[in-house]
């Protein structure tokens, strides 16, 4: 069934493939969204159903123009959205004052959810659909399993603060001697209301794989070792 108005032509069976394919994209990015909403990070529930809405929007308006205009190339504005859409995902991405890179994950997922709005929004429904699947098996079943190969690799990052830089010295003959490889130190100390604090970010390097909590008891236990944690 068709309605003409104002040379504007009404297709009703378009009008039921524009709805599913809007309603498709809204579903889809709200699954991932729903998960990065949960942890509090900076790109959430409804942040990832306008991304991958306003894909969608762009290749059915591209693929609208080819169809009824006979002009442009298919491929064109999503390859522009593909390109575009990292400026979002930067703005996502922040240095925390322990030197700690946070924000990855969301920008990556906001990259994937334009991808997927792009797969509805040319009609492959299989590929947005898997897709969806495989981006909530990668942040919410591995993500505990990242955590638990993270917490046992070789390398690990602390930041630490100390009373004075002779605790700091102390710390780093401790690791020395128990065959720990200290590469990189940054050092930053502050005189605030009279009174001295010395922080760092170390990079140790363990002889062979061990929990990282142990390691940050250890440490937490030297004399003049007031704070520690894993960044």
């Amino acid at each position: 069934m068709r309605i003409e108005l104002l040379n504007w032509e009404l297709n009703f069976q378009g009008l039921f493939i524009a709805t599913f394919k809007i309603a498709m994209a809204l579903v889809c990015a709200g699954v991932i969204g729903l998960e990065r909403g949960t942890k509090k990070r900076p790109a959430g529930f409804r942040t990832y159903m306008l991304v991958c809405l306003g894909a969608t929007l762009v290749m059915m308006t591209n693929e609208y123009l080819c169809e009824v205009h006979g002009t442009g190339d298919m491929a064109r504005m999503g390859a522009q959205v593909v390109n575009g859409i990292g400026f979002l995902g930067a703005g996502t991405i922040i240095t925390t004052g322990h030197n700690r890179v946070k924000g990855l994950t969301t920008a990556a997922g906001l990259w994937a959810s334009a991808c997927i709005g792009l797969a509805i929004g040319s009609g492959y429904y299989e590929g947005a659909i898997l897709g969806t699947i495989a981006i909530v098996i990668v942040m919410v079943l591995l993500h505990g399993f990242d955590r638990k190969v993270m917490k046992n690799t070789k390398a690990v990052i602390l930041y630490v603060e100390l009373t004075k830089m002779g605790a700091l010295r102390n710390m780093i003959a401790v690791a020395r001697e128990n065959n720990i490889k200290v590469e990189d130190v940054e050092v930053e100390k502050s005189n605030h209301e009279m009174a001295t604090k010395v922080t760092a970010v170390i990079t140790l390097v363990l002889p062979s794989k061990e929990n990282h909590d142990v390691l940050v008891e250890k440490i937490n236990e030297l004399e003049g070792v007031t704070y520690v944690e894993e960044v």
